[in-house]
Parts: C-alpha cells; sequence; structure tokens
C-alpha cells in the first residue's frame, strides 16, 4: 500500500464515521488528528461551525515539557490540556473523533487521559 493509498484509506474511514459522529452545543465533538511528529485534539461545535478548545503539541505551554517525551506522553498531554481547557469553558461531556484512526496508541492515549482529567464519553 502507498503512502497515498494509506491517507486515502484513512479518509475514507473519517468520511464513514463522520456520518455517525456529530457534535452539538450540549455534547461537541473531540476531534483528533495526528501527523507523524505531532498530535492536535480540537472540541467542536458541528452546529455552529465552531471550534471550542484545541491543544496541541505545537502550545507554548506544551511544547517546551513534551519535547524530550515520547510521543504516547505527548499525545497524554495534549489530552489532559485540551479536557481541562473544556471544563473551563463548561463542557463536561462530548463525543470522540478518532479522524479515521485506528483506537491505539497515540489516539488511545490522548482519549484515557482526556477520559481521567474529567470529560465524559
Amino acid at each position: 500500500m502507498t503512502k497515498t493509498d494509506s491517507r486515502y484509506a484513512r479518509k475514507v474511514r473519517h468520511i464513514r464515521l463522520r456520518k455517525k459522529v456529530e457534535g452539538s452545543a450540549e455534547r461537541p465533538r473531540l476531534c483528533v488528528f495526528r501527523s507523524l511528529e505531532h498530535i492536535y485534539a480540537q472540541v467542536i461545535d458541528d452546529s455552529r461551525g465552531a471550534t471550542l478548545v484545541q491543544a496541541s503539541t505545537l502550545d507554548t505551554e506544551l511544547k517546551e515539557k513534551s519535547a524530550a517525551a515520547p510521543k504516547v506522553a505527548q499525545a497524554e498531554m495534549v489530552g489532559q490540556a485540551v479536557a481541562r481547557r473544556a471544563q473551563e469553558a463548561g463542557i463536561k461531556e462530548v463525543v470522540f473523533d478518532r479522524g479515521g484512526f485506528k483506537y491505539h496508541g497515540r489516539v488511545k492515549a490522548l482519549a484515557d487521559a482526556a477520559r481521567a482529567a474529567g470529560l465524559s464519553f
């Protein structure tokens, strides 16, 4: 499988997943994207089309701490940060959108850390 094939397959999986998963004002969508170097998480209200909170390994507060850490530990830091910011914004429940990625490794670590920090999904 070539690189473009695997990217296309992920996009197809994401489209299939998005048919079932939709964020609302009461229960927004926690969307995860992972690249080779970084991981990003956003809490999105799909009814307005607005990002409510976000966190990534590129954030200034996380960049210094996560520079030398393994990628799974970085994902955990991002999960904790997005959960903390969501709770500050008054969000307690979300719908998890894994973005077409397997629920494994960094995606699972982010989800588990967000759950442990107080988000429910």
